[in-house]
């Protein structure tokens, strides 16, 4: 069973969609860690590191996505964890996504995701990851 941790990033407090994301993984066989609102990339790379995981799901709803989330790509590179990947979710303009693809996240969905896309897209990441490995 694949482990994945899940983390709000940031200020923001919206929690509902990442909580549905995480019923989402369960339902399909992953071990979800939630590690609730108000993380920093420094957190969310020591829970990952902490808890084994083999992949990471950011929600962002903010806007902030563009000076977070290459520090949580960052932060895991520093502690040797690069390999586990990160994917981000939430409010992601389509300008911003080859941004983030070179931050070096491994996907991104953004709002309208079907719950059959969220799996795949955590599935492809970690399969991807461990073929590099």
């Amino acid at each position: 069973m694949s482990r994945v941790l899940i983390a709000k990033l940031g200020l923001d407090g919206h929690d509902r969609g990442v909580k549905v994301v995480a019923r989402m993984l369960r339902d399909a066989g992953f071990e979800v860690i939630y590690t609730g609102l108000f993380q920093t990339p420094e957190s969310v790379a020591a829970a990952a590191i902490d808890e084994d995981v083999d992949a990471i799901g950011v929600s962002m709803l903010s806007g902030a996505h563009e000076a977070l989330m290459p520090l949580v790509v960052q932060r895991l590179r520093e502690q040797g964890a690069e390999s586990i990947p990160v994917i981000l979710g939430g409010i992601v303009p389509d300008g911003d996504l080859d941004a983030m693809r070179e931050a070096g996240v491994a996907a991104v969905l953004t709002p309208g995701a079907t719950a059959d896309e969220v799996v795949a897209a955590v599935r492809g990441a970690i399969d991807r990851s461990r073929q590099t490995a």
